[in-house]
């Protein structure tokens, strides 16, 4: 089953556990610099990294040496065409969390990342994107950057920018977050597949299938 991105968004609040991830995953993607490099730059052990095992069996296996291993995430992570992706299920995205204090996360020119979090500790969900420009814009879900760039065009045409004040009333916006709320995960992600044209095998990451590495919690 490889279809885009949308799965993640679909499952975002599915509480089924299964051998990898399925259920509340953060997604972070980046290109225009190296997949390890990018890695490790996230905090991954260079130990690990290079052994490429499967989420499903680094489960049964010991947290690096030196931290406490209530600190550490687990992310699996993989490349298609000019693309890296990390996905992690724990609160939110390390990057999202971590680009702010630790040097190594901060986009270097010419690197384009893009990042949605869950943000779960602190709502709401948002989408962290990084042009090559080296300037970081957001946007909560449901919301556009305000770049007018072609990922606000991408949200746009998947229906995943929803009414906001001024351009609609308090009442109108809260209606229709209830009534279209639930869906715009799914949106949110579908945007993101269109964007990139990157599709993630839902299966291999159910299975746990995917190469994975611990992550550190800044």
């Amino acid at each position: 089953m490889t279809n885009g991105l949308t799965w993640i968004g679909a499952h975002a609040h599915t509480a089924t556990p299964v051998p990898g991830m399925l259920g509340g995953i953060s997604l972070t993607l980046a290109r225009g610099i190296d997949p390890d490099e990018f890695l490790i730059n996230l905090g991954a052990d260079l130990d690990q990294l290079a052994a490429r095992t499967p989420l499903a069996e680094l489960r049964s296996q010991p947290t690096p040496p030196g931290h406490d291993p209530t600190r550490y995430a687990y992310a699996m992570y993989g490349s298609e065409g000019e693309w890296t992706y990390v996905l992690e299920n724990d609160h939110a995205a390390t990057w999202a969390t971590g680009f702010r204090r630790v040097p190594s996360m901060r986009p270097g020119p010419g690197e384009e990342i893009l990042c949605a979090s869950r943000n779960l500790y602190s709502p709401p969900a948002a989408i962290l994107h990084v042009e090559g420009d080296e300037v970081i814009r957001r946007a909560e879900f449901g919301t556009t950057t305000g770049h007018e760039s072609a990922l606000d065009a991408a949200l746009t045409a998947a229906g995943a920018v929803f009414p906001s004040i001024p351009d609609a009333t308090a009442d109108e916006v809260t209606a229709y977050y209830e009534q279209h709320g639930a869906r715009l995960p799914t949106l949110v992600f579908t945007a993101l597949g269109a964007y990139t044209g990157l599709s993630i095998d839902q299966d291999a990451a159910q299975a746990g299938n995917l190469p994975a590495v611990h992550l550190l919690a800044p």
